[in-house]
């Protein structure tokens, strides 16, 4: 099966900081590939490449099997692709349904937005993704951080995305509000319509969730296993290693 979307030999620098180097990754329609690494490994840089905010300086990144040179994130969001933040670009003085339609606003007569229609549109796609909130009228700073995580993902998802870049959803939340976020990557997982790749420091969530595990060293991709075929032991030790290696030789004990 051709994967919907593939970098191949992938390599991206900043002055004399190397960031990736010679990366291989699949995706595959409809899978949920889970990427993990310390801090510094390339992930972040890695996810820019694929929404259009950075572009490499070598390899290939191809959808569907053609390649295609992703110049912006607007680019890359027309092709499907695109990301949700930490930070997740959300306007907390807007209400919901106002953040849902942020940039890509309905307007009716006389150029006005058209609010009854963005209202009915949000809380219907919100219901049917199983996103429970209080009201698409109440103001995003008043919802928890993982029902403002849920409005970002439903977002993209809302704009017809099927590749959906997660980085970090589950920085800083309690148990609750990532259950949240989780049940909501199983739902698009089970609908088959998204492809999706998460970037997360928690590998029991990593192996919760995804179909497929990859382990980002050094800007390289060393590690590429389905999760039913790995483990929460097997990932723990392969970054211990990595730390040993590192404290090895910086000269420490």
């Amino acid at each position: 099966m051709t994967p919907v979307l593939k970098m191949e030999r992938v390599a991206k620098r900043f002055g004399a900081v190397t960031a990736l180097r010679e990366v291989n990754l699949n995706l595959a329609a409809g899978e949920v590939l889970g990427l993990i690494g310390d801090n510094g490994a390339g992930k972040s840089t890695l996810v820019k490449l694929l929404c259009g905010f950075h572009q490499p300086d070598s390899g290939r990144i191809l959808l569907d099997g053609e390649e295609v040179t992703l110049k912006s994130v607007r680019q890359a969001r027309a092709l499907g692709i695109d990301i949700v933040y930490q930070d997740l670009a959300l306007i907390n003085e807007l209400s919901v349904y106002h953040n849902m339609f942020l940039g890509r606003e309905h307007v009716g007569f006389a150029r006005l937005l058209s609010n009854r229609r963005m209202r009915g549109l949000a809380r219907e796609h919100l219901d049917a993704m199983g996103v429970r909130i209080p009201s698409v009228d109440v103001e995003v700073a008043k919802l928890s951080g993982g029902q403002r995580q849920a409005i970002a993902v439903a977002r993209s998802v809302y704009s017809r995305s099927r590749i959906l870049l997660l980085d970090e959803p589950l920085a800083a939340m309690g148990a609750k509000e990532g259950a949240l976020i989780l049940d909501l990557v199983r739902d698009l997982k089970a609908r088959g319509e998204v492809s999706i790749v998460i970037i997360a420091h928690n590998y029991a969530q990593i192996l919760d969730v995804c179909d497929r595990v990859n382990l980002l060293q050094h800007g390289t991709i060393t590690f590429d296993k389905p999760t039913a075929e790995t483990s929460l032991q097997e990932l723990t030790d392969l970054v211990v290693e990595e730390y040993r290696k590192a404290r090895t030789r910086g000269g420490s004990p």
